[in-house]
């Protein structure tokens, strides 16, 4: 009886001290798909991984409001909502114990694809990871897509199992074991006259969260996204200084201060196609739970990343990030004061490769996404560099890249038509190759006012003012040519684990992408009625010059951008910037945007 009654007190403690531990244990939405019938209109259903779930009771917030009971089913650390097909995208979260999740974006839009898993792979001669039995068919704007798509499949003994509708696009699954069954299929499937292209996906594997199976929140081997791998020592305060950066904060701040009640500004939403971000990072802790109880301020909806460098975390800090945390910085958090509340959802919908992204992308936009920040690219295998070396990363086979190409095509052709008063910010790429040249380059070769392309640049080191071209140069990892729009600071510091720390710098044309892309949601939060064009023109006529000065023609190795214009400075033949390569000027976009809207009045 003794060693009972001692047993019970070790026991209880025991029981206890595993509770307080799972107290504090944070409690993260890490995964978030769609799953079921992905063709059902009334309901729509969605898998998602938790961690630091208990077995107490849950609330699960849908657009501020708690889901009844019998939406949920809970199985360990999963879960399984279902929602009306009549609801609208909202942010969803959780709570448990006092902790709250963070948040993501759920949206109820029609376009998913699925990924492959490691059986359902397979390396190509090319030596890139191609998808066995998952491919996409454009259906020809004049049929009924779903319909053809279902006959096709009868046809050919495969299932329709994704579809992004906006784009007549379906995804089959082949009766298909190896890559030369499926390519004898993706032939007869190309024959068919109601398919205008078969898209062919090129992309690593992963496992499906509907399965139950476990997955990697961060996998080193996504394949587009776009890092060099060098790094300057200094703090990206300092890279980007080069863009006026603080400059352009402090403006925003003092002039569209509520005290100046003649610019009221206007609500943005960008949508970030990346997979997630590090919400246990002192840059992101903040933004848990219903972050629009604020409506001024930015908000963040991601899902949960595990490291905190990854490269969705880098991106979306550098929009959002806390400031003085040790960390990142994040240029849209820096106006929460006065702004009127920026909208950064990260989502990529699943690892499909290409295809995910533009079907994540088409649901952003039908979600009322003004902006897509895109930091991933791919090179067609073969592709030189300026020096005439084979690029050999991020490369994806001709086959591939040809499907790819019909499919961006779609998607840029819908954008025009559809939602002409949204732009994609595009990064150039870190292969010091072409970004023009669209038999080699995806996306950032698309010619379309609705696509801005940026290259990255780092300080030279000079002791020159910010105008002067000098003050910065190009990296030489960044691609280059007439088809970039414009360059910005290519370093920044990751976000860190713990406050007060120092992160380790990233660099690549990745992290010059979001400078603009926030750039450009402060000019549309100024003047929500600017077009692409009219964007481009005040982000050209504001840049600071980069380059060398010629007595000839530069050649084309040293076209950095599509250099300035005399139209860009004021019609003025002799400036001095003219012929130059365009450096961002956050700052002065932001000045001339408001002396815009004043003239317009």
């Amino acid at each position: 009886m003794a060693v009972n009654s001692l047993a019970l007190p070790l026991a209880t403690a025991l029981a206890l001290a595993s509770s307080l531990a799972n107290a504090q244990a944070p409690l993260r939405i890490e995964h978030l798909q769609r799953c079921g019938d992905l063709f059902n209109q009334a309901t729509r259903t969605f898998c998602v991984s938790v961690a630091g779930l208990e077995r107490a009771p849950l609330q699960v917030s849908f657009d501020g409001t708690p889901l009844a009971p019998e939406r949920i089913e809970r199985e360990d650390q999963a879960l399984r909502i279902t929602l009306d097909g009549n609801a609208q995208s909202a942010p969803l979260w959780l709570e448990q114990h006092q902790r709250q999740s963070n948040p993501v974006w759920l949206s109820l839009q029609g376009s998913h694809v699925i990924a492959a898993t490691d059986d359902e792979v397979a390396e190509n001669m090319d030596g890139v990871t191609s998808y066995v039995d998952l491919i996409s068919l454009i259906i020809e704007e004049e049929y009924d897509g779903l319909e053809e798509a279902q006959r096709l499949a009868e046809k050919y003994d495969a299932e329709v199992v994704g579809q992004i509708p906006p784009l007549n696009t379906y995804q089959l699954r082949l009766p298909a074991e190896d890559l030369d069954a499926r390519d004898a299929l993706v032939l007869r499937l190309g024959s068919e006259l109601s398919v205008d292209a078969v898209v062919v996906e090129e992309s690593n594997a992963e496992e499906s969260i509907e399965e139950g199976t476990e997955e990697s929140a961060e996998r080193s081997t996504e394949g587009n996204i776009e890092q060099d791998a060098s790094a300057p020592p200094e703090a990206h305060d300092q890279q980007w200084a080069a863009n006026r950066f603080l400059d352009a904060v402090n403006f925003y701040q003092r002039r569209l201060n509520p005290d100046h009640d003649d610019v009221e500004t206007h609500p943005v939403r960008i949508g970030v196609i990346e997979r997630n971000v590090d919400f246990d990072t002192p840059d992101f802790a903040d933004y848990l739970g219903d972050c629009r109880q604020n409506a001024t301020r930015t908000c963040v909806y991601a899902t949960d990343a595990a490291e905190p460098d990854g490269h969705g975390t880098t991106v979306a800090g550098i929009l959002a990030a806390a400031w003085n945390e040790g960390g990142n910085s994040g240029f849209l958090r820096g106006l929460d004061s006065v702004g009127p509340g920026f909208d950064v959802i990260v989502d990529r919908g699943s690892d499909a490769g290409i295809t995910a992204n533009v079907a994540a992308s088409v649901n952003l936009v039908e979600d009322g996404a003004r902006i897509l920040n895109w930091s991933w690219g791919i090179h067609r295998v073969g592709t030189v560099d300026i020096n005439g070396d084979e690029v050999d990363s991020l490369v994806r086979s001709g086959i591939a890249m040809d499907g790819y190409e019909e499919l961006l095509e779609e998607f840029f052709l819908w954008l025009r038509r559809e939602h002409p008063d949204v732009v994609v910010v595009n990064s150039a790429g870190n292969a010091s190759s072409f970004s023009g040249r669209d038999d080699y380059r995806l996306p950032s070769s698309f010619v379309t006012d609705q696509l801005f392309v940026v290259g990255g640049h780092e300080r030279s080191g000079e002791e020159v003012a910010v105008e002067d071209a000098r003050y910065a140069i190009k990296r030489d990892a960044s691609n280059i040519d007439m088809r970039v729009d414009i360059t910005a600071a290519a370093c920044v510091r990751a976000s860190t684990a713990r406050e007060g720390e120092q992160g380790e710098p990233h660099c690549g044309t990745s992290y010059s992408t979001p400078l603009v892309t926030g750039l450009l949601a402060a000019m549309m939060s100024i003047d929500p009625t600017l077009t692409p064009a009219q964007l481009r023109i005040l982000l050209r006529r504001s840049a600071l010059p980069i380059g060398e000065e010629f007595d000839f023609e530069p050649t084309d190795a040293d076209d950095l951008t599509a250099p300035i214009l005399p139209s860009e400075r004021a019609n003025n033949l002799t400036h001095p910037d003219i012929g130059l390569s365009a450096r961002l000027d956050m700052y002065k976009a932001l000045d001339l945007t408001v002396q815009s809207l004043e003239r317009a009045r």
